[in-house]
């Protein structure tokens, strides 16, 4: 039997704590509430959570200050819970490394629906972290998100075209639509443009290619998508 998994809640306010501990548990996972960051940090420090779910407008030790601190030295999953008229704090706490926002008050459905993509993507990435790929001379590491030329040299990646490259990787020769590759770019805005997929694979595809016009590794399967035709070694 899978093991279920351990959601970490940090809200100060006692009524959505429980509730939502509540709520989680009826679903199936193991939770954990705290009501500040300070009684939390023997938890967060046993590294022992698959997913947080943090208030933003903690006392004390906020949420964008717990956010920069694990995302330093863990990459798991982390919400954020905001007000409606927090966006300039929902868009640093996305810049620190938030994998996902919800606005209160939140509809509990929609909420366990982000629960599950996120529990979903960073199970994925776990099990891929250790693996490396090669193409043409090419290396992609996914434990350490490095894309080693065949010169040696480290391209730099953002975490945006690491998330593309590494979905498009884990598929090769699979059309993978702009709708997919969005689900997996963490920092995409609550009611995203898929253009925005068009824009990271044209930056791909200038660090990869030597003639980026003269797609090699990136095709686009018009009217569908994009697929990864390189021959992985």
């Amino acid at each position: 039997m899978a093991r279920a998994a351990h959601i970490v809640i940090i809200e100060d306010e006692p009524v959505t704590r429980t509730t939502l501990a509540d709520y989680l548990i009826t679903h199936g996972y193991v939770v954990t509430a705290f009501d500040s960051a300070e009684t939390a940090e023997p938890m967060l420090a046993s590294d022992r959570a698959d997913l947080l779910l943090i208030d933003i407008t903690l006392d004390g030790k906020d949420g964008l200050q717990i956010t920069r601190e694990q995302r330093a030295r863990s990459d798991v999953g982390i919400i954020l819970t905001t007000s409606l008229s927090d966006d300039v704090d929902r868009i640093v706490g996305l810049e620190l490394g938030a994998d996902d926002y919800v606005c209160k008050p939140f509809n509990r459905r929609e909420l366990l629906a982000r629960i599950k993509n996120l529990l979903r993507r960073t199970e994925v990435q776990r099990r891929f972290s250790r693996q490396n790929v090669r193409f043409h001379g090419y290396a992609f590491a996914y434990a350490t998100r490095q894309l080693i030329a065949p010169n040696g040299e480290t391209i730099r990646l953002t975490r945006a075209e690491y998330e593309v490259l590494a979905e498009l990787l884990r598929h090769p020769g699979e059309v993978l639509s702009r709708e997919r590759l969005m689900t997996v770019i963490t920092h995409r805005q609550q009611h995203p443009d898929t253009r925005t997929v068009d824009v990271i694979i044209r930056r791909l595809r200038t660090k990869l290619e030597e003639d980026p016009a003269v797609a090699r590794f990136i095709t686009t399967a018009h009217g569908e998508g994009y697929v990864f035709t390189a021959t992985l070694d």
